[in-house]
Parts: structure tokens; C-alpha cells; sequence
């Protein structure tokens, strides 16, 4: 999946979880999960925004656990709120928990990936590679 495909993957994840907060009912548990929703479940495609232009590879790990800290924190809630009944349309929240599922997964390989290939670029003076010398 390249970068596009997956910041549209949460930018509509963004939207479906908009979709989902707006048609909560007005009740005091309903309202403090939607503000805590609409908070976790939307920063993940703005997080993945700024990780694109991260000052280092360092700083890009940082911002894209925070991508995976977030939709860990929407996953949860989702399943609180399905598990209660605040919802309307059933379908959507079963939607979004397979969609937080699925982007939970990819993001732990992405954190794994980026992670390797940090400590394959940070090696120590006269490590070598099956090809040769690094430094």
C-alpha cells in the first residue's frame, strides 16, 4: 500500500467516525465518547500528515506511534460505544472497528519497518554488511 492509498484509508476512516459521533445520541455518556472519539479517531490522518514531512527518521517513528496510539484509542472506544448501544447505524460502527482493526495492523508493521531500518542506518564505525563496509 503506498503512502496516498493509506492517507486516504484515514482520511475516510476520519470522516466515518465524523459520520458516527454526529448521529450519537445526546445523553452525558454519549457525549463524553463522541468528544473522546472524535478527538482519537480523527487525529490519525492528521498525524500521518505531518509524519510525511518529519524533520528526521527518528521524528517520523514518533509521529507515526502516535498514528497507532490514536487508532488503538478509537478502537477501544468504538467497541464501548457498540457495546452499550450509543450508536445509530450499526453497520457504520461495525465498519469502523473493522477499519481501526485493519489500520491497527498495518501501522504496527509500518513502526516495526521504520524501527529496523533506523537501527540499519545508525550502525556503528566498522559494522559490516554482506556487501561491504558501511562506514
Amino acid at each position: 500500500m503506498n503512502k496516498r492509498d493509506l492517507e486516504e484509508r484515514l482520511i475516510n476512516f476520519a470522516v466515518l467516525i465524523i459520520e458516527i459521533v454526529e448521529a450519537m445520541p445526546n445523553t452525558r455518556a454519549a457525549n463524553h465518547l463522541a468528544g473522546q472519539l472524535l478527538r482519537s479517531g480523527t487525529s490519525p490522518a492528521l498525524n500521518y500528515g505531518e509524519a510525511q514531512s518529519g524533520e528526521s527518521h527518528k521524528d517520523f517513528i514518533h509521529k507515526i506511534k502516535v498514528v497507532l496510539k490514536e487508532l488503538r484509542e478509537s478502537h477501544i472506544c468504538l467497541k464501548i460505544i457498540y457495546r452499550t448501544k450509543l450508536y445509530k447505524s450499526e453497520e457504520k460502527i461495525k465498519l469502523a472497528l473493522n477499519e481501526s482493526n485493519e489500520l491497527i495492523a498495518i501501522f504496527v508493521k509500518r513502526v516495526e519497518t521504520a524501527q529496523k531500518n533506523n537501527q540499519r542506518q545508525y550502525r556503528p564505525k566498522g559494522q559490516f554488511l554482506a556487501f561491504g563496509a558501511i562506514n
